[in-house]
C-alpha cells in the first residue's frame, strides 16, 4: 500500500523516481481503508533530506500510512526555506488534540551538548509528555533516542572524545523479538555521533528496557521497551547511501579534528570509490516490523490510547516478559575482534 503525504512535498519526486508509490491526500482518501497515522518530529537541519529518508523506509510497509510533520517552536531552522516549514510543518499546538498510531523523533546534531543546554530541551520534554498519552508507539533516532532514554528512564549520555563514525556490526540479542524478526545474526548499522548511552544505566532498567542489538565498537544499536511502545535506534538505519560521505565532507570543511575517516564504508578506505550500501535490508526490515506490530496491536479508535497506556494493555497480552536470549551459544565471542561482516581494512 502507498504512503499518504501532503500535496506538493518535495520528497514526492524523489520517491516517484525510485518507483515508490506515494499518494497525495485526495487520491488516498478514495481508498476505503483506515490508514496508520504517523507524525514525524524532524529535528535534523536538512529537513527535506530527512523527510525523504524516512518516507522511503515507511513506504516499504504494505500498509497505507498517513504522515504529518512536526517542528519545534523554540528553535528556528536555518537549512531549509521558511516557506517549506510553513507549508508542511506545524508545532505541537496544532497536534495536541490529535491521536496517532506512531510517532517518529529524529536525531539532531547537538549530542555534544548537555541536554539542558539544547535550546529546545524543555519543549522536547513537553512533546514527549504529549506523546505518552496521544501516541501508541514511538520510534526515536540517534540524539532523539538518547534524549528520550535520559528523560524517561534516567539513562545518562556518555560523551566521546572522537565521533563514532562509519558502519559497524551489530550483534542480534534476541532471535525471536518481534522488532528484529528476520534479522541476520550480525547486521550492519551506520553511526555518526559524539555520544552514546550509559550501558550500566540500561542494565538497571532491564525490567522495562531490552537491548536488541549491540556492537563491540558502537555499543547498543537498538533498544526498546518490553511492550514496544518506545523504540530507540542509536544508529542511522534510515541513512541513504551517500549520507556518511556528505557528512564527512561537511565536517572536514569545518576543520573538525574529532571526526575520523568513516570506518567500513568506502571499499579499501578509498573515498574515490563508491561506498557500499550495506545496511539497507535491515533498515527496511526494522521499519516494516515496527509498522506491522503497530498495525496488529493499535486500537481502531485512537482515543483509546491513553487508557490502554495507563492500564499497560497495548493491544496484546505482554504480562509474560522474558529477558532477551542471544541466538548463539558462543555469545558472538569469535567475532568480537576480527571485524567479521564488514569491509576488511587494506592490508
Amino acid at each position: 500500500m502507498p504512503i499518504k503525504i501532503p500535496g506538493g512535498l518535495p520528497a514526492r519526486d524523489i520517491l516517484d523516481s525510485e518507483r515508490i508509490f506515494a499518494l497525495e491526500k485526495p487520491e488516498a482518501e478514495r481508498q476505503r481503508v483506515r490508514p496508520l497515522k504517523l507524525v514525524i518530529l524532524n529535528l535534523m537541519p536538512k529537513k527535506i533530506e530527512t523527510e525523504t529518508q524516512l518516507l522511503r523506509l515507511i513506504s516499504k510497509s504494505p500498509l497505507q500510512v498517513e504522515v504529518d510533520f512536526m517542528k519545534t517552536s523554540t528553535h528556528e531552522a536555518t537549512h531549509v526555506s521558511a516557506d517549506h516549514l510553513v507549508k508542511f510543518y506545524e508545532t505541537l499546538d496544532a497536534f495536541k488534540d490529535n491521536y496517532y498510531d506512531g510517532f517518529v523523533v529524529t536525531g539532531a546534531p547537538v549530542e555534544h551538548l548537555p541536554f539542558e543546554e539544547v535550546d529546545y530541551w524543555e519543549e522536547f520534554k513537553t512533546i514527549l509528555d504529549w506523546a505518552s498519552t496521544h501516541v501508541f508507539s514511538t520510534m526515536y533516532l540517534c540524539w532523539g533516542a538518547m534524549g528520550a532514554l535520559y528523560y524517561r528512564y534516567g539513562v545518562r549520555k556518555v560523551d566521546y572524545p572522537q565521533k563514532i563514525f562509519g558502519v559497524f556490526p551489530q550483534y542480534l540479542q534476541d532471535e525471536y523479538c518481534f522488532l528484529t524478526n528476520g534479522f541476520d545474526e550480525i547486521a550492519l548499522q551506520p553511526h555518526s555521533r559524539l555520544a552514546g548511552v550509559n550501558e550500566a544505566d540500561l542494565e538497571l532498567r532491564k525490567q522495562e528496557l531490552q537491548v536488541l542489538t549491540w556492537g563491540p565498537q558502537s555499543g547498543p544499536g537498538l533498544v526498546a521497551t518490553r511492550d514496544f511502545s518506545e523504540v530507540f535506534a542509536l544508529g542511522h538505519w534510515e541513512y541513504g547511501k551517500y549520507t556518511l560521505a556528505e557528512e564527512y565532507e561537511r565536517d572536514m570543511a569545518k576543520g573538525l579534528t574529532n571526526v575520523p575517516f568513516p570506518k567500513n564504508y568506502f571499499p579499501h578506505d578509498d573515498p574515490s570509490l563508491e561506498p557500499l550500501f550495506s545496511w539497507r535490508a535491515h533498515g527496511n526490515l526494522l521499519w516494516r516490523n515496527w509498522l506491522n506490530w503497530v498495525y496488529q496491536t493499535t486500537p481502531y479508535d485512537l482515543t483509546e490510547v491513553p487508557e490502554l497506556r495507563k492500564e499497560k494493555k497495548l493491544g496484546t497480552d505482554r504480562s509474560i516478559r522474558h529477558l532477551p536470549g542471544g541466538p548463539r551459544k558462543d555469545n558472538f565471542e569469535p567475532f568480537l575482534h576480527d571485524g567479521y561482516g564488514v569491509i576488511p581494512e587494506t592490508r
